[in-house]
């Protein structure tokens, strides 16, 4: 599968550059030597050298070999990863556990944000993410009726449900759309994550849906504070961050 493909051969690449291995103002390999290494289309080796530079860790000139940048790594907007994906590419070991998964019916913003009828029933899932053994982020999901038996069916401790329906039933996230607050911790949170009750977390919360536009989750993820910085690259041309009021109700 192309797609899954392009992020093995980005992965691969962001290895090398944070071990050292292209030092910071080197060249990569051009794109048709990459190509020729991973046996794959020039395509979808840029496909995963646009992700390096959405990143900030390649110049982003199109038409030249890029350069190195930097070896820090920053969760970019501009690339579509998951936690499992950022937190490896930094250097931390991520784990994760279903603590509840639950059938029922969408509420309103469910059935509005997964573009289902109102009272669908959709898969509920609670899970604790952690990094090197420390909890890091309570994630509630909703997913879209069609995916919930594949959900249903991964280990307790999987690593990453959206890589786990990339590569076990074809369903491939392309598109996603981020909101970002902060919220006080309730009881639940501080207990998952170790903290008192009214500590700061930093909320985003996102709607992932496929090439064609069809959504498959729509999730609410609270990180305790200081366990991810979130970073926008944009320019006079293309702008993804759109600043909105906060709720007022």
């Amino acid at each position: 599968m192309a797609t899954v493909r392009y992020l093995e051969i980005a992965e691969a690449l962001r290895r090398a550059i944070l071990s050292g291995q292209y030092p910071v103002g080197a060249q990569l390999p051009s794109e048709s030597d990459l190509a020729a290494r991973w046996s794959a289309s020039r395509g979808t080796v840029r496909q995963a050298v646009a992700t390096l530079a959405a990143e900030g860790l390649i110049g982003s000139r199109q038409g030249a070999r890029r350069i190195v940048l930097r070896h820090e790594r920053k969760h970019s907007f501009g690339e579509l990863n998951s936690f499992a994906q950022w937190a490896e590419g930094v250097g931390h070991q991520a784990a994760s556990r279903f603590l509840s998964r639950t059938r029922r019916p969408a509420t309103a913003e469910e059935a509005d944000r997964l573009a289902l009828p109102p009272g669908t029933e959709i898969l509920a899932v609670l899970r604790l993410r952690l990094l090197d053994g420390e909890p890091t982020m309570v994630e509630r999901t909703a997913y879209a009726d069609w995916v919930a038996a594949a959900v249903e069916a991964m280990p307790e401790d999987c690593r990453s449900v959206m890589d786990g329906l990339a590569n076990d039933s074809g369903i491939v996230a392309h598109y996603g759309e981020h909101l970002i607050d902060a919220l006080p911790a309730g009881s639940e949170d501080a207990r998952l994550l170790e903290i008192r009750r009214g500590s700061p977390l930093l909320r985003q919360r996102h709607v992932s849906a496929t090439r064609t536009g069809r959504p498959i989750e729509w999730s609410d993820d609270r990180y305790r504070a200081g366990s991810v910085t979130f970073s926008v690259n944009n320019s006079a041309v293309a702008t993804p961050l759109e600043r909105r009021a906060g709720d007022q109700s």
